[in-house]
């Protein structure tokens, strides 16, 4: 994004009640907002500019809201937020693995809503793609030196257990479901149960985390994978 243009975003909602809301939301906190009411409207205004990130309904009239998303990864990269009434993990599972960059269900604060893009819009940002030390309330990851510290004490971590860590701070404030996290750590070509990971989190947990039955840091996103909150 040029220094000093204002962000746009494309809102595809089929609903102009939650249309409007979404665009008065946004752009009093000074994005540029375009609206699309399906998935070929939306197609046509991506063909005339590209935004710097999409706000996507699942449920649209013309096609289902995964199968666009996943069309529109195929030739864009700038994040998708996913918004849906869809509470289902299917749903959400299916969204983020066929290209949504993260999912808030329906209803929503603003204030939520806004938090997701700006997070999703700083792990887009240039220059941001590459985080050799990573700070957050007292933890201190330093992905070059493989060396973590909290509250200025190192603490040791096994290799499967920094992996985690670091794939989780370089999508800081974004989902990463089980799968994507999987793939990162032991590969694409090993299959890891979910209950797995979970014991090394649960171990991670107990090494950085202040309270680790209330993590502060790795939080978990019921069935569907994890988040590192760095707010």
């Amino acid at each position: 994004m040029p220094a000093g243009r204002p962000d746009h975003v494309l809102v595809i909602d089929d609903e102009a009640q939650i249309r409007r809301a979404l665009t008065t939301i946004l752009e009093t906190r000074g994005y540029v907002v375009a609206a699309a009411e399906d998935g070929a409207s939306a197609i046509a205004a991506l063909t005339e500019s590209t935004p710097d990130l999409i706000v996507l309904d699942l449920t649209l009239p013309d096609m289902d809201g995964i199968e666009l998303c996943e069309r529109l990864r195929s030739w864009l990269t700038v994040p998708i937020l996913v918004l849906s009434v869809r509470a289902d993990e299917a749903d959400k599972i299916s969204a983020l693995e066929t290209g949504a960059d993260d999912y808030l269900t329906k209803p929503f604060s603003a204030g939520e809503l806004v938090a997701r893009i700006r997070a999703l819009l700083r792990r887009t940002a240039p220059g941001s793609s590459v985080i050799p030390v990573f700070e957050a309330d007292g933890l201190v990851v330093d992905l070059a030196a493989h060396r973590v510290t909290r509250d200025g004490a190192e603490v040791s971590l096994t290799p499967i257990e920094f992996g985690i860590l670091s794939v989780l701070v370089q999508n800081a404030d974004r989902l990463v479901t089980w799968s994507q996290l999987s793939d990162a750590v032991w590969g694409p070509e090993c299959l890891v149960e979910v209950r797995t990971i979970r014991v090394h989190v649960s171990n991670l947990r107990k090494k950085i985390e202040p309270y680790p039955q209330v993590p502060r840091y790795v939080l978990t996103e019921p069935g569907v994978g994890l988040r590192f909150n760095a707010s």
